[in-house]
């Protein structure tokens, strides 16, 4: 590797109203090498990849670029020195091409520039893609790819404009295990080429497998740089959280008792007429966690919605404690024993100029001893909302602080603190550690196992494959709006998951016993 870094930021400080995003950060960045920005939601991770991009300028510090000092007023200017960006969100045209997407706003020119050579496109893009070893048919339209697919036509947009340095929001979000590796065998494609990758993630494993070196933000501040081979998830996550975390979700085998929820031959299109739910059945019994695993998009926002009242479906029914209550409204599966932890937080979870009195007393706020008649029990919810954020740890620690004055995080904490505290027969957990950091997401997934331990029937959906294989005593794998397959955690390994994922059956797979 070269002796002059390709990034070195020296007291980084961006500040916002009332939000010290970054407190004076530095960081180095070797050339030809794999960085990993390491750290929970909102330790300032993309707020200073955006100060490095261009797209915010620091209060203070300074930016070099393989040693020239560098003063961006915007992305352009960063893409001129050769820096590239890979949103978490796609920028990409679905209708178009590849090629057109990689072009798009740089396309070569015919007849005098008065049109776009397409064919010249064509070739340039299908010249980069086998420079770099990347598998993407340049004439397919975007819409017929895969998401993994879609990532490297991204990345061939920030090649095509002359990136040295890559940096990546991310990039592993919305991708099954088996493009995960795909995506780290174009890491190594690329620093062959002696190209620099940042790419920021809050996931341990991740970081330690695809990254040369790791450096780990907290509360904005550069808590430690290390060498990714010489340190471990335990070592990380202490950095992440300031304090010793235990990572293995500890519970004991599950004692299921009877159904709480049936959900029976449920179907539901959308206002297109789409099919997003098919034919789905299954049950959810008491004690025991009922997990469905699955790339984002394919059907779990219908299913929740569905379960927890807040859409109508098709064809079928949900059944809850022996009864029917597919036409039943919200308010009243609420009052019968079912939390939900919403997928949105902001638009599902809280109301975001309540205090949080208020937000505690959402779907309570009917029944007693939150309330007497229609009269509000405003001490006793006072009471309640301090419970939750002594409990739940929840920052500011200040009750009539507003929901939009705590950052996602802290909501989703109070939250979570919420919906248990109700004493539910039933949880729908959807995507429950959401932006909690580390030490949260150890004290929330106790909780949950808690539940269980006590005969709560537990539904979880999540993003995250480790949280949902260590936590479920039943997986659900979902694709396309079905179950590929119901499964025992223990008995799938994560290639076979990753497969049903992106809807192919493994070779000998016998689809799971179903029960």
């Amino acid at each position: 590797m070269s002796e002059t870094p390709a990034v070195r930021l020296a007291g980084i400080t961006k500040r916002f109203p009332g939000v010290v995003a970054n407190d004076n950060v530095d960081l180095t960045v070797e050339q030809g090498s794999v960085h990993a920005l390491l750290g929970e939601n909102g330790a300032g991770k993309t707020t200073l990849m955006n100060v490095l991009y261009g797209l915010y300028k620091p209060n203070e510090g300074t930016v070099n670029i393989n040693g020239t000092p560098r003063d961006f007023s915007s992305p352009r200017d960063a893409i001129k020195t050769g820096i590239g960006m890979i949103h978490q969100h796609f920028m990409l045209v679905d209708p178009m091409t590849v090629a057109d997407n990689v072009v798009l706003g740089n396309e070569p020119r015919k007849w005098f520039g008065l049109s776009m050579d397409r064919k010249k496109a064509i070739a340039e893009v299908t010249e980069l893609a086998d420079r770099y070893g990347f598998d993407v048919n340049p004439t397919a339209p975007l819409e017929s790819v895969s998401v993994g697919e879609q990532q490297r036509v991204e990345i061939l947009k920030a090649l095509y404009r002359g990136a040295d340095i890559l940096i990546l929001d991310e990039p592993t979000a919305v991708l099954t295990p088996q493009e995960v590796e795909e995506l780290f065998t174009v890491f190594d494609e690329l620093t062959d080429q002696g190209k620099t990758i940042i790419f920021i993630s809050h996931k341990l494993g991740e970081a330690m497998e695809a990254a040369d070196d790791i450096t780990v933000l907290r509360d904005g501040k550069n808590v430690g740089s290390v060498d990714a081979n010489a340190t471990s998830r335990e070592e990380l996550a202490e950095l992440m959280v300031g304090r010793e975390v235990m990572l293995e979700v500890d519970k004991t085998a599950a004692n299921p008792g009877e159904q709480v929820l049936g959900v029976e031959s449920v179907s539901v299109r959308d206002d297109r007429g789409v099919a997003k739910l098919t034919d789905l059945a299954f049950e959810v019994k008491s004690g025991e966690v009922f997990g469905i695993a699955g790339v984002d998009g394919n059907g779990q926002s219908e299913l929740i919605n569905a379960i927890t009242g807040l859409s109508s479906i098709d064809t079928g029914d949900i059944v809850y404690q022996g009864n029917t209550i597919t036409d039943l409204p919200r308010r009243e599966r609420i009052e019968r024993g079912m939390s939900y932890i919403p997928e949105d937080r902001q638009e599902s979870g809280v109301v975001m100029d309540y205090d949080l009195i208020q937000n505690a007393a959402l779907g309570n706020q009917h029944t007693a001893p939150f309330a007497s008649g229609v009269r509000i029990d405003w001490d006793y919810t006072e009471n309640h909302a301090a419970e939750i954020i002594d409990e739940y740890d929840v920052r500011p620690p200040d009750k009539r602080a507003t929901a939009e004055s705590l950052s996602g995080g802290n909501q989703q904490k109070f939250i979570v603190g919420r919906e248990f505290k109700r004493n539910p027969d039933f949880v729908v957990a959807a995507h429950p550690t959401r932006g909690v950091d580390v030490g949260s997401i150890e004290f929330i997934h106790d909780q949950l196992i808690g539940l269980r331990n006590e005969g709560t029937a537990v539904l979880l959906v999540s993003s995250k494959l480790e949280e949902v294989t260590q936590l479920s005593d039943r997986l659900a794998v979902m694709h396309d709006g079905e179950f590929m397959a119901i499964v025992d955690p223990e008995d799938v390994t994560e290639e076979e998951l990753g497969l049903l994922m992106a809807g192919e059956y493994p070779a000998g797979f016998d689809g799971g016993d179903g029960s």
